[in-house]
């Protein structure tokens, strides 16, 4: 399988593989040891085993620094983006330990703050003292209170609540060290049951507890239809602009994401599938992006769209099943290429459009969402002969003739002034869900929606235990739950396709 060629490893990425080779294993996955007993146990030793487990940090929840940074100077941005890269390398590394020490965490109750998450926020503490001095010495303010957000605790949990944000309360189970520097008051002591019944056994998809689970699975035909469209106002725009780019024939595949992690190699932990834009890795510039190949029939979109890759977790060894971003860091299985791939610019029920500017970066989805809380998350999961409802929080079983459908309806709202903002959300918005409005000071621009249709087996659930399932690739303390799908855009449209765009969606025409 291809990657991007014009790849380098940077010293971030370096650190990152030392710290997590001794978790890759053939075939890829992690070495999850002795988190639940072994088949060879006695029954009442793997019982107790378990019920010791079943008690036990499963993941790491760190408050997402990115997420609170609004005002980040243009000269600290570069510097910045690689203090955060960084933030997510120490999680990373800090989970990889918690994953590999479970007989140690069974023997010390305070194992997990002292030798994990004391250290992690010491590392957390001297890389935000560095995005802090990154703003100041450019002659910007660094948000207050950043260093609160030093600390991280453990997590037992499920899913997020709807419309819960980082540090709102999250309702998502037990945590253990808890400091003043995490945000999250309020904490049950629920337990996540798809962590129990041996999902760590012999047989465990090659993914240990890294999930997903039976209880990240939902059968479509029992969900009631939740889908609603509104209604195209007079002055609205009624029109659709479709680009036709291939579902990743070409097999292009990096584990880089030049939005959030520009010129860092392995920025985004997991691997992406691309259509479009064939020049995109960490350190692609806007002209790069302008003068690469593109995927795309109509040779003036070299537009970039990029999504997490889905995985069957049936034993594959992958080209990436040792490498970072995939099985390294719990991405483990085969990569499974999408049926087709719709992508289509839509209208505003309620105004005109107007047209993009030029390498406009909008991210729909929170990557993070399982630790993050919903605040940002967008997932769309169903199923072909079922798209009058979707999943947000969980996988959905599609009975038989029926095929996985992931959905992904981007911002529509652009602030008229920036391409991108510090935190990657703010230059952009929603639309009003009722009315079709924009936010005050923001203005409608063609909104894209994608649809990827795949061809996956129905996984088997029984006795609480789900076998070969498809997930989507992820950080890996986010455990691969489908709460944290997403997918990114960067528009390199030329000028007068853009137009033509913009023309045929307020005229009400449909167009390709």
């Amino acid at each position: 399988m291809g990657r991007n060629t014009r790849k380098r490893r940077s010293p971030l990425a370096v650190r990152a593989v030392a710290a997590s080779a001794a978790l890759a294993v053939a075939g890829g996955g992690l070495v999850w040891a002795n988190f639940y007993a072994s088949a060879g146990e006695p029954h009442a030793d793997r019982a107790g085993t378990r019920a010791a487990a079943a008690a036990q940090v499963a993941t790491i929840d760190c408050p997402d620094v990115g997420q609170q940074l609004r005002d980040v100077p243009d000269g600290a941005r570069a510097g910045v983006d690689k203090e955060l890269a960084l933030l997510d390398e120490q999680i990373t590394e800090a989970y990889a330990r918690l994953a590999s020490t479970r007989d140690a965490q069974a023997g010390d109750a305070g194992y997990v703050q002292n030798a994990i998450l004391g250290p992690l926020r010491s590392k957390r503490t001297a890389t935000i003292d560095r995005i802090a001095i990154n703003i100041k010495r450019v002659g910007g303010a660094a948000p207050g209170g950043i260093d609160r957000l030093a600390g991280c605790a453990g997590k037992t949990v499920g899913q997020p609540d709807a419309d819960e944000s980082q540090g709102d309360g999250q309702d998502q189970g037990q945590d253990q060290g808890q400091d003043d520097g995490q945000n999250g008051d309020g904490q049950d002591g629920g337990q996540d049951t798809g962590q129990d019944g041996g999902q760590g056994q012999a047989g465990d998809n090659g993914n240990g507890a890294a999930g997903p689970f039976a209880d990240d699975f939902a059968d479509i035909t029992t969900v009631q239809p939740n889908v609603r469209k509104t209604r195209t106002r007079r002055g609205g725009s009624s029109g659709t602009f479709t680009s036709v780019c291939g579902v990743n024939e070409n097999k292009l595949f990096n584990t880089d994401n030049l939005i959030v992690a520009p010129g860092v190699d392995n920025g985004a932990h997991h691997t992406h599938d691309y259509v479009g834009n064939q020049g995109n890795d960490a350190f692609a510039s806007d002209d790069d992006l302008a003068n690469a190949d593109t995927t795309c029939q109509n040779q003036g979109d070299r537009s970039t769209y990029y999504w997490p890759v889905i995985r069957v977790q049936d034993g594959t060894a992958e080209f990436d099943a040792n490498e970072q971003g995939g099985g390294a860091e719990g991405n483990v299985g085969r990569i499974v290429q999408a049926e087709s791939a719709e992508i289509k610019f839509v209208g505003n029920p309620r105004s005109k459009v107007v047209a993009m500017p030029r390498f406009l970066r909008i991210i729909t989805g929170d990557a993070k969402a399982f630790t993050n809380g919903t605040a940002n998350a967008n997932s769309g999961w169903t199923c072909t002969g079922f798209t009058d409802r979707v999943l947000t929080d969980k996988y959905p079983l599609c009975p038989d003739g029926s095929k996985v459908v992931r959905t992904f309806d981007f911002q529509s709202c652009w602030d008229g002034q920036n391409i991108d903002s510090a935190n990657h959300r703010d230059h952009v918005a929603f639309a009003d869900p009722d009315t079709g409005a924009c936010p005050q000071g923001f203005q409608a621009i063609p909104q894209l929606t994608m649809n990827l249709v795949y061809d996956v087996p129905r996984p088997t659930i029984e006795n609480g235990q789900v076998r070969q399932p498809f997930a989507v690739d992820g950080f890996p303390e986010q455990l691969h739950k489908p709460i944290t799908d997403h997918d990114d855009f960067i528009n390199v449209f030329d000028e007068d396709l853009m137009n033509q765009m913009v023309k045929c969606i307020n005229s009400g025409r449909k167009c390709t």
